[in-house]
């Protein structure tokens, strides 16, 4: 046999190689200045007032081509109407009257949710409260209720409140719910590390974890609130001392004033954009937006 010696290997420098820097202006511009149009545009009121403007001469243009002013009024005209309301007072009462009611109905709803979700991720006995009772009552229109709240609270306010009370409760428990249960082991866990249970465990971890199912809860029981209210109103009249929007509504619908309606309706509608665009939406900037929930 032959021996093959094996010999270690040597240590053989490699030869050097230079790279030429590449010339970046070959790769495309990195950043480059925005325009004047373009940062404007760039602005989302500035994007939604076009909407608006859009909306609005497409109502206007509409309006015209119908040319029947009693059954689809042009703006100028609605615009008119709602001017001349809100100058001798009578829509800003109506207005007035309907905000303080919903208010109510809303912000007792909301603390009636608060207790039955806390409850509900609390034990199990709540949970199954909660989950029956949304099962039953969330598919009922508050509108089916109205003479069941005519008899238990007669003619004004309370007979609202109520039917306000449940046209939310269970749209924001059961966002608010669904939220609580999407948040993950680990937070709560670690929430538990810290010594926190039961209503601390809520507050300081289910609430801000789950902040942004709770806000969207908000939003459309805020929207449940509005509709059942000026269904409420149609039906009650009067709420209190005061007539409403609803009945603002009614009683022009009454007089064949179309233009007069649709003045109540913008109102309605104005109050929504000033609620979603002041209230919601810094909220939202506050919290989710803050935390980085979501996407900007």
């Amino acid at each position: 046999m032959t021996d093959v010696t094996l010999s270690a290997p040597r240590n053989v420098p490699r030869p050097d190689i230079e790279r030429e820097p590449e010339d970046i202006s070959r790769i495309g511009e990195i950043s480059r200045p925005i325009g004047l149009w373009e940062g404007i545009f760039a602005i989302t009121a500035v994007r939604r007032a076009l909407v608006l403007i859009g909306l609005g001469i497409a109502w206007e243009v509409y309006a015209r081509w119908v040319g029947n002013p009693l059954m689809f009024p042009s703006l100028t005209d609605t615009l008119s109407a709602w001017w001349a309301d809100m100058s001798s007072g009578r829509l800003p009462g109506a207005a007035a009257s309907s905000l303080r009611v919903l208010l109510i109905g809303y912000g007792t709803a909301i603390m009636l949710s608060a207790v039955m979700t806390t409850l509900a991720v609390s034990t199990r006995v709540g949970t199954d409260l909660l989950a029956t009772l949304t099962a039953m009552f969330n598919p009922l229109p508050a509108i089916a209720i109205l003479p069941l709240a005519l008899l238990w609270f007669g003619l004004g306010t309370s007979s609202i409140v109520f039917v306000i009370v449940h046209s939310v409760l269970w749209a924001v428990s059961l966002n608010t719910f669904t939220g609580f249960l999407s948040v993950s082991q680990t937070q709560r866990m670690a929430g538990r590390n810290y010594g926190l249970g039961g209503l601390r465990l809520v507050i300081f971890i289910l609430i801000p974890a789950a902040f942004p199912s709770i806000l969207a809860g908000l939003k459309i029981g805020w929207a449940f609130a509005w509709r059942t209210l000026i269904a409420a109103e149609l039906v009650f009249g009067v709420s209190g001392n005061a007539a409403g929007l609803g009945w603002y509504i009614f009683e022009a619908r009454n007089a064949l004033e179309t233009a007069t309606v649709f003045a109540g309706l913008l109102t309605v509608i104005l109050i929504g954009l000033a609620v979603e665009g002041l209230v919601f939406r810094s909220i939202e900037a506050a919290t989710i937006r803050k935390w980085g929930m979501q996407n900007h």
